[in-house]
C-alpha cells in the first residue's frame, strides 16, 4: 500500500511538472528567459515603448501601488518604481523564475528599493496584497491562455477605485492565431469582472491599442 501511494505521488509530481512546462511554453511562446530578456531589452524596442509618455498618460503619482503583469525584462517596472517614489511600490509579476531573477538583479544593480518581484501563476498573478491602484499589461495579455480567468482573479487584488491598463497589439501573425484576441473581446471579459473602459489613448501606430479600465 505504501509503495502504491508513493508511486501515485511520484506520478502526480511528474504530471504537475509537465503541466507547468506546458504553461510556461504557452505563456513564453516556447522561448527561453534569456531569449526574452535579449528581445525585450533591445534599445530600439525600448524606445518604441514611449515609457515616459505612457507614465504621463496613466497619471502615476508618488504613493501609488502598481503591478506590472508580465514584467519581462523589467523595462517598465523600474521607471514605474521611480514614478511612484516616495511611498509607492511596484510588484513585478512573471511566470518564469529566470525572468523574476533577472528583474531582481536589475533592481539591485540600479539601487531601486521599491520593486518586489512575484512569481505568478498561469491563471493568477499571486500578488501578496489586495491594495493595487493600477495593474498594467503591455503586450502580455495575448500570451495568457485562460484570459478571462486571469482577469477575474486579478480583479480581486485591485482597490475599489483602482484601474487596469492594457496595451495590446491589434493583430497577430498567421502562426499566432491561437493568441489572437480583439479589443472588443477584452472589453467583454473586463465587463464580466465589473470593469469598463474609462480612458482610451491613441499613442501607438500599427493598430496597437491602449485602454484603461475602471469599475463601474
Amino acid at each position: 500500500m505504501q509503495l502504491r501511494r508513493a508511486r501515485a505521488a511520484a506520478i502526480a509530481i511528474v504530471l504537475g511538472t509537465v503541466g507547468a512546462s506546458e504553461g510556461v511554453a504557452w505563456q513564453l511562446g516556447s522561448r527561453s528567459a534569456e531569449g526574452w530578456i535579449e528581445t525585450l531589452s533591445r534599445p530600439e524596442r525600448v524606445k518604441r515603448l514611449q515609457i515616459d509618455e505612457v507614465i504621463a498618460r496613466l497619471r502615476i503619482k508618488p504613493g501609488d501601488i502598481l503591478t506590472d503583469i508580465g514584467a519581462g525584462a523589467g523595462v517598465f517596472s523600474l521607471p514605474f518604481a521611480r514614478a511612484v517614489a516616495p511611498g509607492g511600490k511596484v510588484y513585478a509579476v512573471e511566470v518564469d523564475q529566470g525572468l523574476v531573477d533577472h528583474i531582481a538583479e536589475k533592481v539591485r544593480a540600479e539601487g531601486v528599493s521599491n520593486v518586489e518581484t512575484v512569481l505568478g501563476e498561469f491563471t493568477d498573478p499571486n500578488l501578496p496584497t489586495q491594495d493595487i491602484d493600477l495593474a498594467f499589461f503591455h503586450d502580455v495579455l495575448h500570451h495568457v491562455k485562460e484570459r478571462a480567468d486571469y482577469l477575474k482573479n486579478l480583479a480581486r487584488y485591485i482597490k475599489p477605485e483602482g484601474r487596469i491598463a492594457i496595451i495590446e497589439r491589434g493583430h497577430t501573425r498567421p502562426d499566432e492565431h491561437e493568441m489572437h484576441m480583439s479589443q472588443e473581446q477584452v472589453t467583454a471579459w473586463m465587463a464580466d469582472v465589473g470593469f469598463q473602459p474609462s480612458e482610451e489613448h491613441f499613442l501607438f501606430e500599427g493598430g496597437k491599442w491602449f485602454v484603461v479600465y475602471s469599475r463601474r
